[in-house]
């Protein structure tokens, strides 16, 4: 049995936004994109200098690199999640700290793959941080009008620190290469070109370790020092039912409590339908509905068809932009005729520029133009067309080779924010829908773990799927053949909108961006109740 504080009534409207507590949480959770996306820009040439395989099979050596520690965490964070419940959060994301720190020196100091391997599968094993740190900003929060304000901070955290980590990996890999004056080719940075990155997320990884440690407070109700329950009265006996499960689980899935993936407000309304007898009484419903109707089966499959082809993008692109570009001198007539063999040449240094450049894309699509077209053209009308959209970012991304050096950058750019206006848009829209597909809100809960379970198996495949298609497109000189092969799962899923409809009942979704404007005259609409009254007969 655990004692949990109860909070005044009237104290809850008075608190004010807890924002030192969630600074400090912000600056912990930084670290983590940072560390985990400065490997994107060298994770190929990384298991290239390895010669654990031949040329054409590096890609998808380094696409189980980069998905082992995304598989490892997905199975790990349950548990981590009911051992916070019992020890505290503030433990459980310092190891998780600690973990991913490790994970990067090992992967710094790798001599063969199967050590960078092991590296990141136990980065990922001892990392229950999302779930975590998202419980600690529900446990933060006392006022419920705090709330979107405060869920909305991560989203944004992990979309700078996307923005600085491929920075990071690509500007500081192979130092003795880029630095020669600095380092030397016999030293250690030399011996291990791919070092001086993780070096330097470690470095920040430690800062956020001391910085949890000595300014982060502890946030479960159980857990806190004495003297922390000055605003409360009293304590409330609970027994969790599944303490392995708890608040990380629920926190981590139940999209009700959070931002659906991005950083702005979303509001979604429900009309309900009350049924009564004339006397007063309920009128029971005939049969109990099931969580996993047929809205929301496709819906599930719309969001992991998704993830899939959008995983592959993310997996591929560096590797792309790296691989040795057709010789200059050829036309486009002839490059054509070559088959379009290759990539575009680009030094590892500048694709950890590019790639940062696409977080700061993201970042604008994200809080600017995703709220707006919202808006304008509703939620539903919005994610049909960016459905429908989506394989064009796939299709044109090889024609890149065609161009000439001076309108490729121009032209890279172009195709980053095409890709960028239809997947940052599509994600958040996809969960609204299947929120909205949910029969009944008692179901959410299963209705997230299928929605979970279903994005992280999709992206665990996706990277060595699409890392093997290439491979193979370098043995045939046809690069198109990995990014088409994806522009096809796209297809499909654009194939997916004649079966989807909205939920019978009366949804209204709103996005509102970060800073709170309003982008519309119109006042949200409130929750409404159709009361039926049915005779007796």
């Amino acid at each position: 049995m655990s004692f949990s504080p109860e909070p005044r009534p009237q104290d809850a409207s008075n608190t004010d936004f807890p924002a030192a507590q969630l600074l400090f949480l912000s600056l912990v959770r930084v670290a983590e994109p940072i560390a985990l996306t400065s490997i994107l820009p060298y994770a190929w040439k990384l298991v290239s200098t390895f010669e654990v395989c031949s040329e054409s099979n590096a890609p998808f050596f380094a696409g189980l690199l980069i998905s082992a520690f995304s598989l490892a965490e997905a199975c790990s964070g349950m548990y981590w999640g009911g051992v916070s419940d019992r020890v505290g959060r503030k433990p459980i994301v310092i190891l998780g700290c600690l973990g991913t720190l490790s994970s990067l020196l090992l992967v710094g100091f790798a001599s063969n793959f199967w050590m960078a391997l092991a590296g990141r599968i136990i980065g990922g094993a001892l990392n229950g941080n999302i779930g975590v740190i998202q419980t600690m900003v529900g446990e933060i929060v006392k006022d419920p009008k705090h709330e979107p304000r405060a869920y909305s901070v991560m989203p944004f955290v992990w979309s700078i620190g996307t923005i600085i980590g491929p920075s990071i990996g690509g500007y500081f890999a192979e130092p003795a290469e880029n630095f020669p004056t600095l380092f030397s080719h016999t030293g250690l940075f030399g011996k291990f070109p791919y070092l001086l990155p993780n070096i330097l997320c470690s470095t920040l990884l430690l800062v956020s370790i001391l910085m949890a440690y000595f300014l982060l407070e502890e946030t479960h109700p159980d857990k806190r020092p004495r003297g922390y329950f000055d605003t409360y009265d009293a304590a409330v006996a609970q027994t969790p039912l599944l303490p392995t499960q708890g608040a990380t689980a629920d926190a981590a899935t139940n999209i009700a409590t959070e931002s659906y993936g991005t950083f702005n407000t979303v509001e979604v309304h429900h009309d309900e339908e009350w049924r009564v007898k004339s006397n007063g009484d309920w009128v029971e419903s005939p049969t109990k509905s099931k969580p996993f109707n047929m809205n929301v089966v496709i819906f599930v499959v719309a969001l992991g068809t998704f993830t899939y082809h959008s995983m592959t993008y993310d997996h591929l692109l560096p590797i792309f932009l790296q691989d040795k570009r057709a010789d200059s001198d050829m036309n486009a007539y002839e490059l054509s005729s070559a088959g379009l063999s290759g990539g575009l040449g680009i030094p590892i240094q500048n694709v950890g520029v590019i790639l940062s450049i696409n977080g700061v894309i993201q970042l604008a699509i994200q809080g600017i133009v995703f709220p707006v077209l919202a808006d304008l053209l509703g939620v539903w009308r919005l994610l049909l067309l960016v459905t429908v959209a989506h394989p064009i970012a796939y299709f044109i991304v090889p024609f890149l080779q065609l161009l000439p050096t001076d309108a490729l950058y121009p032209s890279l750019f172009l195709c980053l924010t095409i890709r960028n206006l239809t997947s940052i848009i599509a994600f958040p829209l996809l969960l609204i829908m299947i929120k909205e597909a949910a029969p009944d809100k008692s179901h959410l809960g299963k209705i997230n773990g299928l929605a979970a379970s279903t994005g992280a198996a999709c992206r665990t495949v996706a990277s060595p799927i699409a890392g093997l298609l290439y491979g193979l497109s370098i043995d045939i000189h046809f690069t198109p053949l990995a990014w088409w092969a994806s522009a096809l799962v796209a297809i499909f899923g654009a194939l997916q909108i004649p079966f989807m409809s909205r939920a019978a009942r009366q949804c209204h979704a709103r996005v509102r961006n970060a800073t709170g404007c309003r982008l519309s005259r119109d006042d949200p609409q409130d929750e409404v109740v159709h009361i039926i009254i049915e005779d007796e007969e």
